[in-house]
């Protein structure tokens, strides 16, 4: 069966990878003339990690990764801990996998290597997606008709794909915006800070952990910001740099080891966070969306390449297999797998980016409670629950 993935992110790597495994013929196509390291930290919990295991990529990803030893929540003005959940070994052993912190560049590279250059198709730009009954067609730029079983949607936020399939449907700005920056590890030595921290303030959130086997400490400093477009902090770029200073400007008054950080901090990237409706439906025939063409979500419990590589897998497994006419119905199977646990997970992390921004007071002081409550009766995070389900075995 041959089948045809539109964008090669992280999703659309994926997908290819467990379409190949499945048996499957696939032709992966990417805008871009060639893969550049873009983006900087990501987070990979158990429920990803243990489908790279499958994938056979787990130890290649994981020579490149950092693995922390726990996740500490702190209050902005002080540092306090407000509590700690273990991750490292003692998530490993109960999960069978390991919780891993990437450069998004070195997973990328890792799922590229294992797709053969031959069904790889770049600089190829897609104007089109087409079907009838008995196949489906991806139209490029050139004019050329690629034509197969299967097309898989893997494009991105602003996927052209989903709005062919179903309409006018912009993404959604999320009324907050995030500055990034790598560090180097020696700059930020003398902090001792923790493996990764999440610290909780007012409209803001710092998070930062290591990447690249611990070389270099990933940023990401989240604000609320309701200005969108064209030169406001929300604009949406992974290649926007902010004004000197301005992330300093933003968490002014916030404890001395963030303002450390952010004063060492080179080159700051600034950007908008997007999300998109869930819908009801993610494929249309021989068409589907895959990862955040389908369910992109705020970043705030860092499941959005988790859940794109467990779509990834699902659609494999639905597809081992199969034969060119069960295709539709093959991917209602995945859709019915996949959909409520994306958009639960969509919801989820958009909940908790209102927790970590409560105004000081007593919301914040209820909220904190709670936190130090649950952590003192569990070893790992609420979501962890879902850190054991392993997606293949349903």
């Amino acid at each position: 069966m041959r089948a045809v993935v539109v964008g090669a992110g992280i999703g659309g790597l994926a997908a290819t990878l467990s379409l190949r495994r499945a048996g499957h013929e696939v032709t992966l196509v990417e805008q871009a003339a060639r893969f550049t390291e873009i983006g900087a930290g990501i987070q990979l919990a158990p429920n990803a990690t243990r489908l790279l295991r499958r994938l056979d990529l787990l130890d290649a990803v994981a020579a490149q990764a950092a693995r922390p030893s726990h996740v500490s929540f702190r209050t902005w003005s002080d540092g306090a801990e407000i509590c700690r959940y273990a991750l490292g070994r003692e998530a490993e052993d109960a999960f069978g996998a390991p919780y891993l912190l990437l450069h998004r560049a070195d997973l990328h590279q890792a799922l590229a290597a294992a797709v053969p250059p031959s069904s790889v198709r770049l600089n190829t730009v897609v104007v089109g997606i087409d079907q009838d009954d008995d196949s489906a067609c991806v139209t490029t730029a050139s004019g050329e008709r690629l034509t197969a079983d299967l097309v898989v949607a893997a494009d991105g936020i602003r996927s052209a794909a989903r709005q062919w399939l179903f309409g006018a449907d912009e993404a959604v700005f999320s009324k907050t915006a995030a500055y990034r920056a790598l560090l180097p590890a020696d700059e930020v030595a003398h902090l001792d800070l923790p493996d990764l921290g999440i610290w909780l303030g007012p409209g803001r959130h710092f998070v930062h952990y290591w990447v690249r086997r611990g070389e270099l400490l990933n940023v990401v400093a989240v604000v609320t910001a309701e200005a969108e477009g064209e030169g406001g902090t929300a604009a949406e770029s992974w290649t926007a740099r902010a004004e000197p200073g301005e992330q300093l400007r933003e968490f002014d008054g916030w404890d001395s080891r963030v303002i450390d950080v952010l004063e060492r901090a080179g080159q700051v990237f600034r950007y908008g966070i997007h999300t998109r409706v869930p819908l009801a439906r993610w494929n249309i025939g021989r068409v589907t969306l895959l990862g955040d063409s389908a369910h992109a979500m705020v970043p705030f419990q860092a499941q959005g390449a988790a859940q794109a590589i467990m779509d990834a897998a699902v659609l494999g497994d639905v597809l081992t297999g199969a034969t060119p006419a069960e295709v539709p119905d093959a991917l209602d199977r995945y859709v019915r797998r996949r959909l409520a646990t994306a958009t639960t997970m969509q919801a989820n992390s958009a909940r908790a980016g209102d927790d970590f921004h409560l105004p000081d007071g007593p919301d914040a002081q209820a909220r904190n409670a709670h936190m130090a409550a649950y952590a003192a009766e569990h070893v790992f995070l609420p979501q962890a629950t879902g850190w054991a389900v392993d997606v293949l075995d349903e």
